[in-house]
């Protein structure tokens, strides 16, 4: 049976419906649109859809720091009696996916749902500030994949190529503890690297925002929970890649593999 799917739009997000083509590219047989506003009066229920997808954007303008006034926004609200973060929890813990992309990983990243170590989803110890290069990024990076990460969304992947368009890319953790137990545990999914190298890099501009150890993607322990700041849904096909025209290219993008992982995985 295929899968369904819902694409969360409103407030500042801005890649809903490339996310909704590559959730439909990838095989997922109905996905929607919920506007947050639908979500947190109950009119939009996230419990009926098998995956969750937080798009990139600028949510609430970046207001208050990146995703932050949307993180207040979810935290206050109550829905049928109950908050509406501990649906999501509930949604996690019933096996279901959760995708954050760029602003929907600040988002995920600052609710304290990535990367939940130890399975506990209460406490935020990672947070996304501004780039080294104190300006947006707007470019194109190589990726290297932690083969050893439990992510379902990175199965079968080594290296990517995707665009990244952000300002607070840079992530940083609470202490140097919790930045090894990320390490250690590989949910530290995705790493910036060189176009020449899968080592990861501090390199700017392959490292875009100074990231900590290069990190560009973050999972939960159980791998259902995955964010990361590079773009998938902008590359799905190979008229995308910005070299089209010049290189010989697989029809198929490189993000498309992340959408089609997830369909794999709840069909």
């Amino acid at each position: 049976m295929a899968p369904s799917a819902l694409v969360v739009t409103g407030h500042g997000i801005n890649c809903e419906y490339e996310t909704k083509f590559a959730l439909e590219r990838a095989g997922f047989q109905k996905v929607d649109l919920g506007h947050l506003n639908f979500i947190v009066s109950g009119d939009v229920r996230i419990d009926e859809y098998e995956m969750v997808v937080f798009p990139g954007g600028f949510l609430d303008g970046d207001d208050l720091g990146a995703a932050q006034a949307c993180v207040n926004r979810i935290k206050c609200s109550v829905v049928d009696g109950e908050r509406l973060l501990d649906k999501v929890i509930r949604f996690v813990d019933n096996g279901k996916l959760i995708l954050g992309i760029c602003n929907g990983f600040q988002l995920l990243v600052k609710l304290g749902l990535l990367p939940a170590l130890d399975s506990d989803y209460s406490q935020r110890n990672f947070s996304l500030t501004g780039n080294d290069s104190g300006r947006f990024e707007d470019r194109w990076v190589y990726l290297t994949v932690d083969p050893k990460s439990p992510c379902i969304f990175t199965r079968n992947m080594t290296r990517v190529y995707l665009p990244v368009r952000h300002g607070e890319g840079k992530i940083v953790a609470l202490n140097e503890a919790v930045l090894n137990d990320v390490m250690n545990n590989g949910q530290a999914t995705l790493y910036y690297t060189t176009p020449d190298s899968n080592e990861p890099t501090m390199r700017y501009p392959w490292n875009p925002n100074g990231s900590s150890l290069a990190i560009a993607g973050l999972c939960d322990p159980t791998g259902r929970v995955f964010g990361l700041m590079p773009h998938p849904e902008c590359y799905i096909h190979r008229t995308h890649h910005p070299r089209w025209t010049r290189e010989n290219l697989p029809e198929e993008g490189d993000g498309l593999a992340i959408f089609r992982n997830a369909a794999r995985f709840l069909s």
